[in-house]
């Protein structure tokens, strides 16, 4: 960034505080009324419009790459709070942009996603004006892709939608202000189980308030601004040493940093803990499905049963492997199972995960946890589905890895 983007930069800053100061000063007048609450915003006649008109503008991955093009055109100071390689950020954002599209009509739902989202962003630095030159850059990019059948009804549609986004992502990120954006973190432990994958421990100078079950984004020196989701392998431990199980999934990515070029002393930031699981409320049997590194969050759970489980409560851990080389945490997960008759494990390597856990028994009457690579889960979750299971007692997260 060259001194005339920083003087920019600066500006747009100082004008985003300015504005903000006098919104408090002045407050509300009477005639404004309250903020409409998510209910009120009309999202199913914005998604009928824009999925009308979607041909106009898509594929949306075009649409995305103009738009990024724009803003770093108008705005270059923006560019270094990006990843050096653009590749997953336009992929995520093309999810996130599908994602508004078919949940417009639940603005209420999509409201608690965003808020999640808007307390996730912080550790990115971004701030409520970036959203502004977002909007802007959009908006360019919807004229070019349209070109000649562009309207002011469809681009209209489309600002509606983000600005409902933005003002839940803002009101997000401002109710977590006590909550740090990230947390620094040394490596203490490095261990190659496989030559792609992993277990790494970490230690955090201030308590990191993760359950078991959840999952939060790595940060690796080597690639700044870049973040990547990974399951806690471990319950939260009084010494705040957290344990990642890091799969390389393709060269150059922070899996690749993490597994090849990590050691321990290597400074680290993880951004907040995030996901659901497990919920707390829940006192069932648990039915525990694991392929993978998905091993990771299941081994959290049984480590958090084992200190703190309701009384009565049996689990039952299916653990998928390609063969036996695959099961690479197998001494600790067979280490927890000693002595605990509340506990069943059953290794797989047949590779047929999803049959044998089918085949096992009946699971009506358990909570469902599921890990691993999407079409295990999705195998895993359809048998229990077609066996009778209720789709709410069928639970799975699938951090965003890479």
């Amino acid at each position: 960034m060259d001194t005339s983007d920083t003087l920019e930069y600066d500006r747009l800053i100082a004008r985003h505080h300015a504005m903000r100061l006098r919104r408090q000063l002045l407050g509300p007048t009477p005639q404004s009324g309250p903020t409409p609450a998510p209910s009120d915003y009309p999202g199913g006649a914005d998604q009928r419009l824009i999925r009308r008109d979607l041909p106009l503008v898509a594929p949306l991955a075009a649409l995305i790459d103009h738009l990024y093009a724009e803003m770093f055109r108008r705005r270059p100071y923006l560019r270094p709070l990006f990843p050096a390689s653009m590749e997953f950020q336009q992929a995520h954002l093309e999810r996130t942009f599908q994602h508004l599209i078919d949940h417009l009509d639940r603005p209420a739902e999509l409201d608690r996603r965003l808020r999640r989202l808007g307390r996730d962003h912080r550790k990115l630095g971004v701030r409520p004006v970036h959203y502004e030159a977002f909007e802007e850059a959009l908006c360019a990019a919807i004229r070019h892709r349209a070109g000649a059948r562009w309207s002011e009804e469809l681009e209209a549609a489309w600002v509606r939608m983000i600005r409902f986004a933005v003002t839940a992502m803002v009101a997000g990120a401002d109710s977590a202000l006590t909550e740090p954006p990230y947390w620094h973190a040394v490596v203490t432990g490095h261990e190659r189980r496989r030559p792609d994958l992993a277990v790494l421990r970490v230690r955090t100078g201030e308590p990191y308030p993760y359950r078991a079950g959840q999952y939060g984004t790595v940060e690796h020196p080597l690639l700044p601004h870049t973040w990547r989701q990974y399951s806690m392998g471990c319950a939260p431990r009084g010494d705040n040493e957290v344990e990642f199980h890091v799969r390389r999934t393709g060269p150059g990515g922070v899996s690749a940093a993490l597994v090849e070029h990590t050691a321990v002393g290597e400074r680290l930031r993880l951004g907040p803990p995030r996901g659901s699981l497990l919920p707390d409320e829940d006192s069932r049997d648990l039915l525990l499905v694991a392929g993978g590194t998905g091993l990771a969050p299941m081994k959290a759970i049984v480590e958090q049963q084992a200190a703190h489980r309701p009384p009565g409560r049996r689990v039952h851990l299916f653990v998928g492997a390609r063969d036996r080389g695959d099961l690479y945490d197998w001494s600790a997960i067979a280490e927890l199972g000693l002595r605990k008759p509340w506990l069943t494990i059953d290794p797989v390597t047949a590779g047929q995960l999803a049959e044998a856990v089918s085949r096992a028994g009946d699971w009506r009457r358990h909570l469902a946890c599921v890990s691993g690579p999407a079409g295990m889960v999705a195998a895993v979750r359809a048998g229990l589905l077609a066996a009778g299971m209720p789709p709410a007692q069928v639970r799975y997260d699938q951090p965003l890895r890479g």
